[in-house]
């Protein structure tokens, strides 16, 4: 079972820019509680991204030596590039996505060109020991009237194992999966390419996040996106209540499985209080 904590999604929409040293002490903080992976920062323009600007600066803070792995988000070739120069990241995370007018609106490039991209980024991971994790954006429906199914998103994860991509997460961007959808996809990705780590990157509003976690694991994923509090989440989803699946639920759910997460509960319970103040 893999936890993936996600500070970054859930400061990059923020409008006041969070202090570099606040960054900082709230990651080391999440270092200690033993994830298997923290979604830090991003390499990509900080025109677009404006708050996390200061990522190779708050990398350059993290304690050294914490077996929680890195991921950092990049949406280009020149991103990519400056995420494999820093050796403590081992993940780079790339959003595609199965909609045609999601992905133009999100980085200004077709499904085909974000594609070839994915293919670039890949050859640069593989040249510097580093994992791509591909995030499938609308992986769970299509609030723009763009053709889905959940053969729709298989054949899109037939041409990522082509390119020997090895972790995918498809995302429920705005919040509208069902439970019966949610293990329809999945039910349907899992027993074809086993190959594949697959993830789930979740947003939800309060009271579907039970079923949608149970869902998800019961469909048999057991890697498992989310942030402390939800805090988060896409900007484009209309309720405001929608945000990333929060992380106390996760664990929760999972405890109740019968899973031993083997988390320091006492660091958790030091970066759930401090998120309250990071956030604010």
């Amino acid at each position: 079972m893999k936890l993936v904590e996600c500070p970054r999604d859930a400061m990059q929409g923020l409008p006041g820019f969070i202090p570099t040293a606040v960054k900082i002490d709230y990651l080391n903080r999440l270092l200690r509680v033993g994830f298997d992976t923290i979604d830090f920062g991003s390499f990509v323009s900080p025109k677009a991204i404006p708050q996390l600007r200061d990522t190779a600066a708050v990398l350059a803070g993290l304690d050294p030596g914490q077996p929680t792995k890195l991921l950092a988000i990049v949406a280009n070739r020149r991103g990519a590039e400056q995420g494999c120069g820093f050796e403590s990241v081992t993940y780079l995370g790339f959003p595609l996505s199965v909609s045609e007018t999601f992905q133009q609106r999100n980085t200004r490039a077709s499904v085909a060109e974000a594609l070839a991209e994915v293919a670039t980024i890949q050859n640069l991971c593989l040249q510097h020991a580093k994992t791509l994790v591909v995030y499938l954006s609308m992986g769970f429906g299509n609030p723009y009237g763009d053709p889905y199914h959940p053969e729709t998103v298989a054949e899109m994860v037939g041409k990522l194992a082509a390119l020997d991509i090895r972790v995918v997460a498809p995302a429920d961007t705005v919040g509208s999966a069902t439970p019966e959808g949610i293990q329809a996809l999945f039910g349907t990705l899992i027993p074809a390419f086993p190959q594949i780590e697959f993830g789930a990157h979740l947003h939800s509003t309060p009271a579907t996040v039970p079923e949608k976690l149970a869902a998800a694991y019961r469909a048999g994923c057991r890697r498992f996106d989310g942030a402390i509090r939800g805090f988060g989440g896409c900007p484009m989803a209309e309720d405001q209540l929608t945000g990333n699946l929060p992380t106390e639920q996760i664990i929760a759910f999972l405890e109740g499985e019968g899973l031993d997460l083997r988390l320091d509960q006492a660091a958790f319970g030091e970066a759930y209080r401090l998120a309250d103040w990071v956030f604010a």
